[in-house]
């Protein structure tokens, strides 16, 4: 019954992440309610989102500036890198406030059935950053999963040679958990009891 453009529009939102059809479609009928205060800014947010975006050279981030805004901030522990698999863990550990040092994304994790291999992801820019001095740890922020554990000891023994210390999350983490749906408490916890590999 709706245009086909509203229909696209709702199609489109239903693919998010946490929207179904129902909230799509609520989703859109608010826009259009609400258009100069709502649809107007948000279609301007996100033109100005899809023209700047970028990802960070340094650690992966996505930001609207190369480097990130977390690579640049000088106030930044720049002797500690913590390694996740994506953007979301990311995000979900610096939300957190508990970690003041810089990240590494690796872009996803080790599995042969996804046929993901260690060449795929950013593990040689990890290793370059650990070896380029300056880095005394590398704590290992991977999802308790079997493929984030995996990749966990894979890390682990590349960065074998570089000199620096490597760590991982302590096991508050619940087996199965992803870092993107753990709570701030949990996750400072988790990165106060990190151990050595």
């Amino acid at each position: 019954m709706a245009s086909p453009e509203i229909d696209q529009l709702t199609s489109l939102l239903a693919k998010l992440p946490g929207l179904g059809p129902r909230s799509a479609r609520r989703a859109v009928l608010h826009l259009l309610k609400k258009r100069e205060t709502a649809l107007n800014p948000l279609i301007g947010a996100l033109q100005t989102l899809a023209d700047r975006l970028t990802t960070c050279t340094t650690c992966g981030n996505v930001d609207t500036r190369d480097p990130c805004g977390i690579c640049a901030d000088p106030r930044r522990d720049r002797t500690v890198i913590c390694v996740v698999e994506e953007v979301s863990d990311l995000w979900a550990l610096d939300r957190a406030g508990s970690f003041g040092g810089l990240y590494h994304v690796l872009g996803g994790r080790l599995s042969a059935l996804d046929g993901v291999r260690p060449e795929d992801l950013g593990i040689d820019r990890l290793v370059a950053r650990a070896r380029d001095g300056g880095v005394t740890e590398v704590i290992l922020a991977m999802n308790a999963t079997l493929e984030g554990q995996t990749t966990a000891h894979y890390l682990a023994d590349r960065l074998e040679g570089t000199g620096v210390r490597v760590t991982q999350l302590a096991h508050g983490v619940p087996v199965g958990g992803e870092l993107d749906y753990l709570d701030d408490g949990t996750l400072a916890q988790a990165l106060k009891a990190r151990s050595p590999v």
